[in-house]
């Protein structure tokens, strides 16, 4: 039996749900990225438990399709960015085919959900993860480009700048370094 979790966005959500799980005495088989495979159905008291402990460390079941759907899709747009996936498709046709789904469909549900597109959403997350990455100070905004998938530094500064209002350098520069978390983009 599969649960679907709404916030998961890193391996340290998954070991944070995992010891939830250890800690309520819930056998498992697998936890990956917002879903969680259980070994066998959870007693309405037991889920009861299990939402509220959920709930406490920022985490939230999912029931209605609609939003397992969204939450897959920033799943796979986050595992994009921060496993550094090439895309060798264009982002509706990859969306739709890890989700044997219509893109139209995805899109429009997506959009009636997040009051967002696809596209601007997965921009907001490069941009929060370009922040991570100038704030670390470790790579030249060229690695940062080429790590990310953008076509150049200036599409990588360009877009930066429509989203901050700043450029990369004057973001760097300003020492605010304020970023946002995966799951408030």
């Amino acid at each position: 039996m599969k649960i679907f979790i709404k916030n998961m966005v890193c391996p340290r959500c998954i070991m944070v749900v995992e010891s939830t799980l250890v800690k309520l005495s819930i056998p498992f088989v697998t936890i990956d990225l917002g879903e969680v495979t259980l070994e066998q159905p959870l007693s309405s008291e037991l889920r009861s438990q299990l939402e509220t402990e959920l709930q406490k460390i920022g985490f939230q079941l999912i029931d209605e399709k609609k939003d397992r759907l969204v939450e897959q899709v920033k799943v796979l747009l986050v595992k994009l960015i921060y496993d550094n996936v090439e895309l060798k498709v264009n982002l509706s046709d990859y969306l739709s085919d890890k989700l044997s789904m219509d893109y139209t469909y995805i899109s429009n549900q997506f959009s009636e959900m997040e009051k967002t597109t696809i596209e601007k959403y997965f921009i907001a997350q490069k941009i929060e993860r370009v922040k991570e990455l100038l704030r670390y100070d470790e790579m030249s905004l060229s690695e940062i480009a080429f790590q990310l998938n953008y076509s150049s530094v200036a599409h990588l500064s360009g877009q930066f700048k429509r989203v901050t209002g700043l450029t990369p350098s004057q973001f760097k520069q300003k020492g605010d370094l304020q970023r946002r978390p995966i799951d408030q983009v």
